[in-house]
């Protein structure tokens, strides 16, 4: 059995005031880590709704051409289907990839300044 690590320690960080968040809120380093978040999250996030809707729609309503063949027993509906899941996971890869080049630099600046590390 392994052994827990140890609680990190209090008396090195100081922990921040509900002020101090309050301030931290309302500035514009803040401001804009949260506008890198929205501007690439929102239009990828409302992209994708639009893409598995269309997707659900022509499964109902577009049976003949969902029912396609296009070599074998692979139809259209099919290759849409696992096009949904490759979508899924571009989409996690591309947003991880955004928050560590972009979103986490600023955040953990933000958190240390906080904590008094900065």
């Amino acid at each position: 059995m392994a052994a827990e690590a140890p609680p990190p320690s209090t008396e090195q960080r100081k922990l921040p005031t509900p002020e101090e968040f309050t301030e931290v809120q309302e500035s514009a380093e803040f401001g804009e880590l949260r506008r890198s978040h929205r501007s690439f999250a929102f239009p990828l996030t409302v992209a994708f709704i639009i893409w598995y809707l269309l997707y659900v729609l022509l499964s109902s309503y577009a049976g003949d051409f969902m029912g396609a063949k296009l070599f074998g027993n692979i139809n259209v509906a099919f290759v849409f289907g696992v096009l949904q899941f490759v979508t899924t996971f571009l989409i996690a890869w591309w947003y991880s990839r955004h928050a560590a080049t972009k979103l986490d630099p600023k955040a953990e600046a933000i958190k240390n300044r906080m904590e008094g590390g900065a």
